[in-house]
C-alpha cells in the first residue's frame, strides 16, 4: 500500500463566473521512502496540491488518504506530527518578531512535547546551523540560513513526511544545492518521505524517484527520474519543458505550443 495516494483531487476558487478550477481530477500515489515531484509552469496548480494535501486548502474534492487512512477537511494533531510543510519563501514563512527559539519552541509546546531545549538545540545542528542561532530574529539571518530553520521546524515535531514547496526558488544560485543537498541527507538519514513541488526539471531531476508533469490543472504524464533523464517523455507539453530547462533557444520558442 502506498504511504499517499491522492485520487480524482479537485480544487475550484470563486464562484460563478468568476471561478477557477484550479485543480482537475489529479491522481497519484507515493511509496514510503520515495521522493514523488510535482512540475509545471507557474500556475498549473501544482502548489494547489501539496496546500490540499497539507489541510491548507480545506476547500477540495475527491481522495487524499495517507497510509491508508481517508483524510477530511479538518486534520487533527497526529496528522500534522506525522505530515510537515516547507513553504517556497522563507522571507514570509518566519515570524518576524518571533526568535529562532520561540519559532522552533512552538510546535513543541503545541503537541505537548518534553525536553524542547534539547530538541531544538537537535534540529538545529541538523539543518547546519547549531545552537549559537536559537536567539537571533529572521532579520539577523540570510535567506539559506531562514530556510534551513524553516526545515528545522519542519522537522522538530519527526513528522514521516515533508511536502516541499518550491524550497530553493527564492534563494541565491549559490544557496540552492546546498539546501538540496542538505534535503538528501536528512531524507535519508531521517527515512523521510517528499513531495515536492518545482518548476524546474533539474531540481526534479537531482532530488525525485518518479514525477508527475502537471499542466492547466491535470496531470498529463507520469515517468521516472531514468525517463526523464533519457529525454523520454510521451507527451509533447512535457518534451516542451523539457527543451526550455536546457535553456532559451530563439528557434525553440517560436515553435512553443500552448496546451491549455
Amino acid at each position: 500500500m502506498a504511504l499517499i495516494n491522492v485520487s480524482e483531487l479537485d480544487v475550484r476558487f470563486g464562484a460563478g463566473e468568476d471561478i477557477v478550477h484550479a485543480v482537475r481530477g489529479v491522481s497519484f500515489s507515493v511509496e514510503q521512502g520515495e521522493t514523488f515531484g510535482l512540475v509545471g509552469e507557474s500556475g498549473s496548480g501544482k502548489s494547489t496540491v501539496l496546500r490540499a494535501v497539507s489541510g491548507l486548502n480545506p476547500d477540495w474534492a475527491g481522495t487524499i488518504e495517507i497510509d491508508g487512512t481517508r483524510l477530511g477537511a479538518a486534520r487533527d494533531r497526529p496528522f500534522y506530527k506525522r505530515v510537515q510543510m516547507v513553504f517556497q519563501d522563507p522571507y514570509g514563512s518566519l515570524h518576524p518578531r518571533h526568535t529562532v527559539d520561540r519559532i522552533l519552541s512552538e510546535p513543541c509546546q503545541i503537541h505537548g512535547m518534553s525536553g524542547i531545549e534539547d530538541r531544538v538545540k537537535e534540529v538545529l545542528v541538523a539543518v547546519g546551523l547549531g545552537p549559537t542561532f536559537r536567539f537571533r530574529f529572521p532579520h539577523q539571518l540570510s535567506g539559506g540560513q531562514r530556510q534551513r530553520v524553516a526545515i528545522a521546524r519542519s522537522l522538530i515535531l519527526e513528522p514521516e513526511i515533508l511536502l516541499l514547496d518550491e524550497p530553493t526558488s527564492a534563494l541565491d544560485v549559490s544557496v540552492q544545492a546546498e539546501i538540496l543537498n542538505l534535503l538528501q541527507r536528512l531524507k535519508r538519514d531521517r527515512g523521510l518521505t517528499f513531495v515536492l513541488v518545482s518548476h524546474d526539471l533539474s531540481v526534479i531531476a537531482h532530488m525525485c524517484d518518479r514525477l508527475a508533469v502537471m499542466n492547466a490543472g491535470r496531470i498529463v504524464e507520469e515517468l521516472t527520474v531514468a525517463q526523464l533523464r533519457a529525454s523520454e517523455p510521451r507527451e509533447a507539453y512535457t518534451r516542451q519543458l523539457l527543451r526550455a530547462s536546457l535553456g532559451y533557444d530563439r528557434a525553440a520558442a517560436a515553435k512553443m505550443e500552448s496546451f491549455d
